[in-house]
């Protein structure tokens, strides 16, 4: 019987030791840990560098090397300026000293403004229990996935060759999962969980992998529970040469956007 390291014990984990914390196999992305887990620790190691006021606004991530399991990383923070509204903030996840993950987050106080826009609205998809299950298949599908569920509503499966340009459905966290509010923690692993649109393009099993994301957040966050399903598109903007451009929105439960996400995704095949 094996028993899982779950999402809030590995934040916890990196709450107590931010500079020696090991991510275990099973939140494993073929050779290396999860990209969202990594960017979800790092972002926890730089939140206590920052007062509470200033909400994530942003944050600007390159993949710099694979994270491998059970190896102790170091979640490093460096606090480039603290302005009257913004902090600008750098993270390096270090494994035996190298960086593997480095990350730049922008952190800022609300202001008043005159400028008011709606978000862009939620798309109509399914409900999750008309949608197909991504089941998790040992050495198919990654590692990681046992701590997701993923119902897909838009675009086709990965490998199956009949990809569109949009992909997308619903997503939530799976296992022993507590009930409570949805932070930027958790949306940075129920954006990342979602293969690269890409794949349902591809007609066999290929190797990909995002070199940057960005991840920006809307404040403050419309309330969500981790409990709840939400709702995820992407859209590719342009591919070519190997490379592909992807753009993907999060709402809520409700249809209230709370995360805007893009990413550079490279392909080998």
């Amino acid at each position: 019987f094996e028993v899982l390291m779950q999402f809030c014990e590995m934040v916890a984990a990196v709450r107590n030791t931010p500079l020696d914390v090991s991510i275990p196999a099973d939140w494993g992305q073929g050779r290396a840990s999860f990209g969202g887990l990594v960017v979800a620790l790092q972002y926890e190691a730089m939140r206590a560098h920052v007062s509470d006021e200033r909400a994530l606004r942003s944050l600007a991530v390159s993949f710099v090397g694979p994270v491998e399991a059970d190896v102790p990383i170091s979640f490093e923070v460096e606090v480039l300026r603290e302005g009257r509204a913004v902090s600008q903030v750098v993270g390096r996840a270090v494994q035996k000293g190298q960086v593997v993950t480095l990350v730049q987050g922008s952190f800022g106080a609300s202001r008043e403004s005159a400028v008011s826009v709606d978000s862009v609205p939620a798309p109509e998809m399914k409900a999750p229990a008309e949608c197909p299950l991504l089941p998790y298949i040992k050495g198919v599908t990654p590692e990681f996935m046992r701590h997701l569920s993923m119902a897909w509503a838009v675009g086709a499966l990965p490998f199956t060759g009949r990809g569109t340009r949009e992909m997308g459905g619903w997503i939530r966290l799976a296992g022993d999962v507590q009930d409570e509010p949805l932070t930027e923690t958790h949306l940075l692993a129920l954006v990342d969980a979602w293969p690269p649109a890409l794949l349902p393009l591809l007609n066999k099993p290929t190797a990909g992998s995002t070199l940057t994301w960005t991840i920006e957040f809307v404040q403050p966050l419309p309330q969500a529970s981790t409990l709840e399903w939400c709702k995820y598109l992407a859209v590719i903007e342009h591919a070519r040469d190997g490379y592909g451009h992807v753009a993907a929105n999060l709402w809520t439960p409700g249809g209230e956007l709370i995360a805007i996400s893009r990413q550079t995704v490279a392909v080998f095949g």
